[in-house]
């Protein structure tokens, strides 16, 4: 192996590292979510302090039938299959260069606004509450 070869192999190992550091400072996306099933029109409706990890946990959870917080998701999903299903992004907190007190007090009202605006409840949605 040649010196230049071990520059090289340096120097991909110091972005790595700087990209590594630059996605740990950066605080992924959070906000409001919903999963649509196509086949019957019913959605959830649900918040996150992380969206892409939520929007993953749920997709494999229902992938590998152990999804247990939501039991008539999970059964319309094996009755469905996955492609009957979609996961959307509704809203995201935009990010503020001053500390935010209570990230879910925020969560919270976002999803209240998505709760009256789409009504998820009974035969339109898995979401409990009124309906």
């Amino acid at each position: 192996m040649s010196s230049n070869d071990a520059g090289v192999r340096r120097g991909s190992s110091t972005r790595r590292a700087e990209l590594k550091q630059a996605y740990k400072e950066k605080p992924p996306p959070m906000g409001v979510f919903v999963i649509r099933n196509r086949a019957n029109g019913k959605v959830l409706v649900g918040t996150a302090l992380n969206l892409p990890g939520m929007l993953n946990r749920f997709r494999f959870e229902l992938t590998t039938g152990i999804h247990r917080r939501w039991p008539a998701l999970q059964e319309d999903w094996n009755r469905h299959g996955a492609d009957s299903f979609s996961f959307e992004v509704l809203d995201v907190l935009p990010p503020t260069e001053e500390p935010r007190t209570d990230l879910k007090e925020e969560l919270q009202v976002l999803e209240a606004l998505w709760l009256e605006r789409l009504r998820p409840y009974g035969e339109a949605g898995y979401n409990r509450g009124t309906g």
